[in-house]
């Protein structure tokens, strides 16, 4: 059977399916098609509808931590009836790249981004200062698993896939064109040459730079990035753990190997807030996610640590991070 005859999967099937492994030729719209019997004029506009059905978040690369700039999550514990207003105050700021109401008395958790430790602190200080409310700063300290590239047809029942490994760093003369890629990839025919030509850099440098980031773990992946409650993936929780220092690594490799465990990480402890170890499972129905929080828990041997589950309530916003000083799209 040709590619003519045969018939593309839904959209949303599509974008599932694309998540990874975007092809390094010039053409690679046209790869994609060829797969599913599209022509890259057809994927191209498939794309564009996803954008702007808010399926997809952006077409390009997530970097990997480490890869460059600076990140923390924070969180803030505000009045009820004043979360809708503090949280836009907090979407005011541009480094906030995710912004999500929690199940708890700090019950608004973003993430800041910026070029450098520096930057950072000034965002969030920002921030702080706008909205008059205390901001708890739990910078990470180590990565076990971060990979939101998960199959949202079976979010929480997939295995996992290998662990994280930090990421070699952007050289500083590629900053730019990282910069440029975090705004997306251009949906045209050629999109490696359109991301190359303001900085002066050819289709072939393109590609061999990102092929390079790939191979070194700079670029986690390269693809469609999607918004997964836009799929249903709605139940989503963040558990943390009360664990001994010389204990978290171990936990942490653990936990990074269960089955539907999307995020695992290390992070400080902060003042009336002991936890240092966190997962994340992503799916669309509370109960099954709190079998798999279970689980995980048990296989990691944490069930007597302390603990609290954070289900999220509403997203505020989730945008791609902005690490290399890309204006926020």
């Amino acid at each position: 059977m040709d590619a003519a005859t045969v018939s593309a999967p839904s959209p949303l099937t599509l974008f599932n399916r694309w998540q990874r492994g975007l092809p390094l030729v010039p053409r690679p719209y046209d790869a994609l098609g060829e797969t599913v019997g599209m022509s890259g004029a057809e994927v191209i506009e498939a794309l564009r509808e996803g954008l702007a059905g808010g399926a997809i978040s952006r077409v390009g690369g997530v970097f990997g931590v480490g890869a460059g700039g600076a990140a923390m999550l924070c969180a803030m514990e505000v009045a009820p009836g004043e979360l809708d207003a503090v949280a836009a105050v907090v979407n005011a700021e541009p480094g906030v790249n995710h912004n999500y109401a929690r199940e708890h008395r700090l019950n608004l958790w973003f993430v800041a981004t910026a070029v450098d430790a520096g930057a950072l602190q000034a965002s969030v200080e920002r921030i702080e200062r706008a909205a008059g409310v205390a901001v708890l700063r739990l910078p990470m300290r180590r990565a076990y698993r971060i990979d939101l590239g998960f199959d949202v047809d079976v979010p929480v029942t997939a295995p996992s896939t290998a662990p994280h490994a930090p990421a070699a760093p952007v050289p500083p003369a590629q900053r730019a064109l990282a910069a440029r890629l975090e705004e997306g990839l251009p949906l045209v025919e050629r999109p490696y040459a359109a991301l190359g030509a303001p900085l002066g850099l050819d289709e072939g440098d393109v590609i061999a730079a990102l092929r390079d980031w790939c191979e070194r773990g700079t670029l986690r992946r390269l693809g469609v990035v999607l918004r997964h409650h836009e799929f249903g993936i709605t139940a989503n929780a963040m558990t943390v753990f009360d664990v001994p220092a010389d204990a978290i690594d171990a936990a942490g490799a653990r936990l990074a190997a269960q089955p539907g465990v999307t995020l695992c990480y290390r992070r400080d402890a902060a003042p009336g807030w002991p936890y240092t170890l966190y997962f994340m499972v992503h799916g669309r129905e509370r109960a099954a996610v709190l079998q798999l929080i279970e689980a995980a828990t048990r296989a990691a041997g944490l069930a007597d640590r302390p603990r609290e589950v954070l289900f999220s309530t509403r997203r505020y916003k989730q945008v791609g991070g902005r690490y290399f000083g890309g204006a926020l799209r």
